[in-house]
């Protein structure tokens, strides 16, 4: 996936309800905006990174649907971290009473929320550095639990709170923990 990065900062500063029109008038264009308010322009997903995003969002969803702990989220929903950042993981997940806690307005718009639980799925161009410090935002910012799935690798980082990143090689699953009590990702179709 490339990206581009665009400064607008000199010339306008995008209030919240701007970049959420800029989505949503621009539907067909995926973007993000770093706490520094830098607009990032992703193109679009290829069909093998496209189709493992969706069975990686639907085994999720399944074991939702089974506890109802949460609510789960794709790639194109946008969550309005607390250092200001906009950014849409791969797959998300928020705890219920999180979810519940946030007025109708906000689960509208760009919520202004840290998912629970983030996955992010490198795309062949994707860099490295750039996914992880990405991962370690969400972190930083109150993600309990994150993955982010290398392919190329056939590598899972594991991001926890307080901890240090644990790597796992070629794993055929990887675990929810206490946050997606129950849940096991089976990676075989992912890789």
């Amino acid at each position: 996936m490339t990206t581009l990065t665009l400064n607008l900062n000199p010339i306008i500063k995008l209030t919240d309800d701007q970049f959420f029109q800029l989505c949503q008038e621009n539907e067909n264009i995926r973007l993000e905006r770093t706490a520094k308010g830098e607009l990032i322009i992703m193109s679009p997903a290829g069909g093998e990174t496209g189709n493992r995003n969706a069975g990686l969002t639907a085994q999720i969803w399944i074991w939702n649907e089974s506890h109802k702990l949460g609510k789960v989220f794709d790639s194109s929903t946008g969550f309005k971290l607390p250092n200001g950042a906009d950014r849409s993981p791969d797959s998300s997940w928020v705890k219920l009473e999180r979810w519940d806690a946030l007025t109708p307005e906000q689960k509208k718009k760009i919520p202004p929320i840290c998912p629970d639980f983030v996955v992010e799925l490198m795309s062949p161009s994707d860099s490295l550095k750039e996914t992880q410090d990405k991962m370690k935002e969400y972190r930083d910012n109150g993600a309990v639990l994150g993955w982010l799935i290398n392919r190329k690798s056939r590598q899972v980082e594991i991001y926890r709170q307080n901890q240090e990143v644990e790597v796992l090689e070629s794993p055929a699953n990887v675990s929810g923990e206490d946050v997606l009590p129950g849940f096991i990702l089976n990676l075989e179709s992912i890789w």
